[in-house]
This record gives C-alpha cells, structure tokens and sequence, in this order.
C-alpha cells in the first residue's frame, strides 16, 4: 500500500475498533503516559531517537542554516525546552479537563482584553475545523479523526491531557517519523526545511501540507494560552 492508502486504512479501522469497543480510562490514561514519553525522546531537525526511522528523515541537520533570530527578540538564548527531563518516572500532566480554554481561559482572555477571547476562539475554530473533505485524490473524507489527532499530539507534547481522548489513535495514524517533523515545526520552526516538508505525505496537496502546518501552530499557541492562563487564574484567586 502506499503511504496514503495505508493511513486512510488506519483511519478506517480506527473507526471500526471505535464502534466495537471503546477504550477504559485505565486505558487511555496508560495510553497517554506511553505517548506523553515517547514525545521526549523524538529530537527535531530530522534526528530521531529511533534509529529503524533513520533512513525516513536522513541527515536533515546537514541542512539545516543557522538563522540569525537575534534581530527579533530580546534573548537569542529563549527557546523551547521540553517540559519534563528524560528519564524522568512521574512527567507532569496538565488535565484538560481542570482548565480547557472554552470553560475558563476564554473567559479570562476576555476579561483582561475586551473581546481578543473572541477573535482567539474564531481563529482556534477555524484552523481546526477547516477541511475540504479530501486527501489527496480522494474525496468525500471525513478527516476528523486525523485532525484531532495532530492536534492532541502537540498538546501531549506539553503535557496536556485530555480524558476523553484515545491516545493510541494518535499511535496509529502518526508515524513516527512525522512525529519528528511536528516537533521540528512546533517547537523549533526555525529549523524546518524544504526537504522535510516534502518528505512526508507526499502525495497530499501543498493545500493540505499547509494546513497540517496551521493546525500545528493554532494548538501550539492554545497549548502556551491555558500554561499562561490558568497562572493568572491562580494568581487571581
């Protein structure tokens, strides 16, 4: 099967299993720690910590150009770090469900800044809801399921859980290798490369690779909002 061909099986079987059995919380919790783990150990600009992947993204740190940053911002040393130490048994965990955006920090946003909730909150919608129901040359797909997927990946990067969400169905529809080029575009964007955006779905439309970029970057910035939010909050109370 091809890459497209065995991604849209995934997703489809997902959805079977689904409508069978679901998942225990017991299940799902052990399924995000597993995934929550994992996501420390996957280095960007190409270098996996799972050599069998190697030959999928090879040598992107040859390419990559130190890019001059310093012009932009204040600290050329601030940067993303990983927010738990490898090695680590117990990895902190920010529950969804203590403080979700639509329940608590929208609300905040707004209190601090007339109406910017609002603005914030279409464009989150937005990005994440926007499809046009195709991948690649297939139509009349529901992608919902792989949507979600990317982004409930990025926020299991920053520890966020969500206790409704099966983690194995990121697992199963994001190879690992395209694990390595969302850690690359989210945390370290400055190093993303012609070569490794090419190198991944290659037979998706530039329309669809661009969007996966978006929906990236929207969860990233939710992702940073509810750490700064619910300090405030705290700090409020």
């Amino acid at each position: 099967l091809s890459e497209l061909e065995a991604l849209m099986e995934r997703m489809k079987r997902l959805q079977e299993d689904k409508e069978d059995e679901e998942a225990s919380q017991e299940e799902m919790a052990t399924r995000f720690e597993k995934e929550k783990k994992e996501s420390l150990l996957v280095i960007s600009g190409g270098i996996c910590a799972f050599p069998h992947f190697a030959v999928l993204f090879p040598a992107f740190d040859d390419e990559i150009v130190s890019t001059d940053v310093s012009r932009y911002v204040e600290d050329p040393g601030f940067g993303y770090k990983d927010f738990a130490r490898r090695g680590e048994d117990h990895l902190p965990t920010f529950r969804a469900q203590d403080y979700t955006w639509e329940n608590h920090g929208f609300s905040l946003v707004n209190r601090l800044y007339s109406d910017i909730g609002h603005l914030l909150d279409e464009k989150f919608r937005m990005v994440y809801n926007l499809t046009y129901n195709t991948m690649a040359t297939h139509e009349d797909v529901d992608t919902t399921t792989l949507r979600r997927a990317l982004f409930n990946y990025v926020h299991c990067m920053y520890g966020i859980r969500y206790d409704d969400y099966d983690y194995g169905e990121v697992n199963q529809l994001l190879e690992r290798s395209l694990k390595v080029y969302i850690k690359t575009v989210t945390c370290y964007p400055e190093r993303t490369t012609k070569r490794m955006y090419d190198s991944y779905w290659r037979q998706f439309k530039h329309s669809e690779k661009v969007h996966v970029n978006l929906l990236l970057m929207e969860a990233r910035m939710q992702a940073e909002l509810l750490y700064a939010l619910r300090a405030i909050t705290r700090h409020l109370t």
